[in-house]
């Protein structure tokens, strides 16, 4: 047998160290050739490592949340064959152990049973049903007292009633009441900054410090769009796809930006270089398990409604399955973040750097209006946006959202050359 040695290999990109994301295996796992055995993450994106070799995991070269060196080891496996590992020469074996040295062992062992029992308090799974007699629920009843927080010591985990004196002897016994009610409760949960977390947490921060930020709010009157979306649906939901209001959002930032090409841009603040963008890469702020993701959405100034639409659905869905490649979430000139149901009334997002701008969407709602001097019910939506003030003027941010306002309002307009 021989051991193979997989270590953190170079992604590319100039990129020196990545994070440790996730294992999917642990020690003494028999794994396969190609089986993905961690996820690591650069700056840009979440990466999967497979196992060139089959074979039996002797150690782990990391923990979730370390940042490990380019060409560190990652994973120890036990192969048939060479490998392409030689371990280091034997150590000599251990010399016996005098004497005196034993009963300091001896001392400790009461130590290790104490940790022992301590870790017996960690609760129950919420499945899994204590033993106990109806005696012992009872007075666990009377005293509010969960009997999963308690460590049984009667035959096959049964809580006896010494069991519950010891419990309510000892100072952490509130975290063995009920949490409903007006119970008191003391427990807490440390919840590590890792993975995608961490990169989302210092983007904000980065962008937040670096940024002038400035938001900008209109309402639009969005009758007339979901007239049509709904007409367009009925007609060709069927064979082309249903529409969502993104791909018109999209259609009206590529109109609008051609009079506002300093909008779509980006802005290297270290080399005091701003870039404007002929092509148009929408970004779209996509929520999943993990935290926010920003798959692009390429040349949208050449996709009709149902290619953007679909290619919106595509890049989404693989960034909430953490499939989306380097590629699919780099290189936006401009950001449209929606919460949809859960959009609120106003919202300041932030700027997604380089860029210059980002595009926010509120709730849609039914309310009272004047219209030609009389009351009506209409579809309104706030459009909440932010821009960097380094580049984009308040001026022109005012007269870009109002310009994405008058196509909105006037649908037709999205589609006059």
């Amino acid at each position: 047998m021989g051991t193979h040695v997989i270590k953190m290999p170079d992604i590319g990109e100039g990129i020196a160290q990545v994070e440790l994301v996730e294992w999917f295996v642990k020690v003494g796992d028999v794994i396969a050739e190609d089986q993905v055995v961690a996820d690591v993450m650069t700056d840009k994106a979440t990466v999967e490592i497979p196992s060139p070799v089959s074979g039996k995991v002797l150690a782990l070269g990391g923990q979730p949340g370390e940042v490990m060196p380019v060409g560190s080891e990652l994973i120890r496996i036990e192969v048939e064959g060479n490998g392409n590992h030689t371990d280091a020469p034997q150590a000599k074996a251990a010399e016996p152990v005098p004497e005196a040295a034993r009963p300091q062992a001896v001392r400790a062992a009461p130590q290790k049973a104490a940790e022992h029992e301590a870790a017996a308090l960690v609760p129950r799974q919420a499945g899994d049903k204590p033993l106990a007699s109806p005696a012992v629920r009872k007075r666990a009843l009377d005293a509010g007292i969960e009997l999963r927080y308690v460590h049984g010591s009667g035959p096959a985990g049964r809580i006896l009633h010494e069991d519950l004196d010891g419990f309510m002897s000892k100072p952490h016994s509130a975290a063995g009441q009920a949490p409903g009610g007006y119970a008191k409760r003391t427990d807490s949960e440390q919840v590590p900054v890792i993975g995608l977390r961490r990169k989302i947490a210092q983007r904000m921060q980065d962008a937040k410090r670096r940024v002038a930020h400035f938001s900008y709010v209109e309402e639009i009157d969005v009758t007339a769009l979901e007239a049509l979306r709904q007409q367009l649906n009925a007609k060709h939901g069927d064979s082309r796809g249903k529409l969502t209001l993104l791909p018109f959002l999209v259609r009206a930032l590529v109109v609008a930006l051609r009079d506002f090409p300093q909008i779509n841009a980006t802005y290297d603040d270290e080399a005091q270089v701003i870039t404007r963008h002929g092509a148009v890469h929408v970004g779209i702020a996509t929520q999943g398990d993990n935290g926010l993701m920003v798959p692009v959405l390429r040349h949208a100034e050449a996709g009709s409604l149902w290619a953007n639409a679909g290619e919106i659905a595509r890049v989404a869905n693989a960034a909430r399955t953490n499939k989306a490649s380097r590629d699919e979430l780099t290189g936006s000139t401009i950001t449209l973040t929606s919460l949809g149901a859960l959009g609120g009334i106003v919202s300041t997002p932030v700027v997604n750097t380089p860029e210059v701008a980002i595009v926010g969407v509120n709730r849609m709602v039914e309310r009272p209006v004047v219209v030609d001097g009389q009351i009506v019910v209409r579809k309104m939506m706030n459009l909440s946006s932010s821009f960097d003030h380094r580049v984009v003027d308040g001026m022109d941010a005012a007269l870009f959202i109002q310009a994405v306002r008058g196509l909105l309002e006037q649908p037709a307009c999205l589609f006059v050359e």
